[in-house]
């Protein structure tokens, strides 16, 4: 044999011992991926041979299965359309599943451990069970109220969010991002209608996937400053202490003022930080922040939340709905010494602060319970396909304690004033104490400002009920307001209907 004829040889050989290889990499290594993937279409009509199971909320389904005639069996359905669809998420044939039906997926569909037996049962009935049942810990009543008053809101915001949660429990009374979007036609057994509606919502600037309740960050303004106040009630200030405040207040280092909402609002020297609360003064929190120092300001922040980069919420200590972590950011000059000015418009949630809807809540939560902020939660029990057994409860538990009784109850008395006669006054439900704080902040410098509203409501004998955070982007000098108003509203109507309190 010629060289030629040998080096072809060994070139075949190789290429041979490669081919033998991938297929031994393949059979042994990628098998289950290659088995279980979306795109083989027998896992797709294997997937939907059995009834998925409901998704329920107060009682009601929301997501639920339909029968069809085609080679896939069943198809999934979202009786509420766009109403729970940052919830939900969907279901797609062709798509990556989202929201509860990603993270309960293998509850909804039979395949989990948990529902082996009904498995084994079928192998000898010849049966197709089922898959088991999540039911959520939203009041239908209020996730109603959030999505229409949102939807509905008085000064025409296009974009925005609101979340409740029983500050007790942590359960989530309810969740709405706007705009929202149909689920149904992601579900589509038809591929070209499936990815026709996905591309639309994907290329829709006002983004309507987006779950903004959990996952956007925004400067959250006046509403930071109740951890302003809980740090400075820790470090020597009372409620009734007097604090600098006045018109106008120019940071060292800074050419650029910080002036109160009107002039009306803190003219004076001095504030009680009662009244700086109450009537949102900013000059007053600006100085007071500069006084605690930014070390101060980001460590209580962290402590109520800030800076969480692992929540999640579905099931309590299991994977749920990723969240976005809220932020102080960057209060320093670039050689590490504070920036008085940066720390200044940070104290009134301005510069770098952001934060989610989620944690507006939560912090209105934990005020109203005490101190004690409670681990969100969606799911609140998992039920066999026929509902006798249980294989889940939910079992609420603390996640921190961000400030003692006695400051939570300062904080609380302070709120109550902000609805009672400040800039919370929308909030109010007759019978029960509500307490709150409004922000307005800067969007950009051509854009309206955010509106925002934290709040909680206690009954007669001083029980929190529920704690709320709305957020109208870009809606303009009367958002807050509105945003106030419609945290009063989802709260009237989770009171009314507790759900899975």
């Amino acid at each position: 044999m010629n060289a030629p004829l040998r080096r072809v040889g060994v070139v075949v050989m190789v290429l041979f011992g490669l081919l033998f290889a991938n297929l031994n990499w393949i059979q042994f290594q990628k098998a289950d991926e290659y088995r279980t993937s979306d795109y083989n279409g027998r896992v797709q009509v294997a997937d939907y041979k059995r009834k998925r199971g409901n998704i329920e909320a107060g009682g009601t389904a929301v997501a639920t299965s339909k029968e069809t005639t085609g080679k896939l069996k069943f198809q999934r359905t979202y009786p509420g359309g766009p109403k729970y669809a940052h919830v939900l998420g969907y279901k797609p044939v062709n798509l990556a599943d989202q929201g509860i039906e990603e993270v309960e997926n293998d509850f909804l569909a039979g395949t989990s451990d948990q529902l082996i037996g009904d498995r084994l049962k079928d192998m000898f009935t010849g049966d197709d069970t089922g898959g088991g049942n999540v039911l959520l810990t939203l009041s239908k009543r209020a996730q109603d109220v959030a999505y229409d008053q949102l939807r509905n809101n008085q000064v025409g915001a296009k974009k925005g969010a609101a979340i409740a949660i029983d500050p007790r429990t942590g359960a989530v009374q309810a969740l709405v991002s706007m705009p929202s979007f149909d689920p149904n036609p992601l579900a589509s057994h038809n591929g070209t209608e499936e990815a026709a509606a996905y591309n639309k919502l994907e290329q829709d600037p006002d983004g309507p996937l987006k779950n903004r309740a959990l996952s956007e960050t925004l400067p959250p303004g006046s509403t930071f400053k109740v951890v302003v106040a809980a740090a400075a009630l820790e470090n020597g200030i009372t409620k009734s202490t007097a604090i600098p405040a006045g018109p106008s207040y120019t940071p060292p280092t800074s050419g650029s003022p910080i002036r109160n909402a009107s002039p009306s609002i803190c003219p004076n020297d001095q504030v009680t930080l009662l009244d700086a609360v109450t009537y949102s003064c900013n000059t007053g929190f600006a100085k007071l922040g500069v006084r605690l120092g930014a070390d101060t300001i980001k460590e209580k922040a962290r402590q109520f939340g800030f800076e969480q980069d692992d929540l999640t919420v579905g099931q309590l200590g299991e994977d749920g709905l990723r969240t976005a972590a809220s932020r102080t950011g960057d209060m320093q000059n670039p050689d590490g010494s504070t920036d008085p000015a940066a720390l200044a418009q940070s104290s009134i949630g301005q510069n770098n602060v952001r934060m989610t809807p989620l944690e507006g809540a939560m912090i209105a939560g934990a005020v109203a319970n005490g101190g004690s902020q409670m681990r969100p939660y969606l799911v609140r029990q998992l039920l066999a396909p026929d509902r006798t057994t249980s294989y889940y409860t939910a079992k609420p538990r603390e996640l921190r304690q961000p400030v003692n009784g006695q400051v939570a109850g300062d904080l609380r008395e302070m709120m109550v004033s902000v609805v009672k006669k400040g800039t919370g006054e929308n909030a109010a439900i007759s019978g029960y104490t509500v307490g709150g704080k409004t922000g307005t902040a800067q969007s950009a410098p051509d854009r309206p400002d955010h509106g925002w509203f934290i709040g909680f409501a206690l009954d007669k004998n001083g029980t929190p009920v529920s704690a709320v955070c709305v957020v109208l982007e870009e809606a303009g000098s009367r958002g807050s307001a509105e945003a106030a108003r419609i945290g009063g509203q989802i709260m009237r109507a989770a009171i009314a209907d507790p759900g899975g309190r």
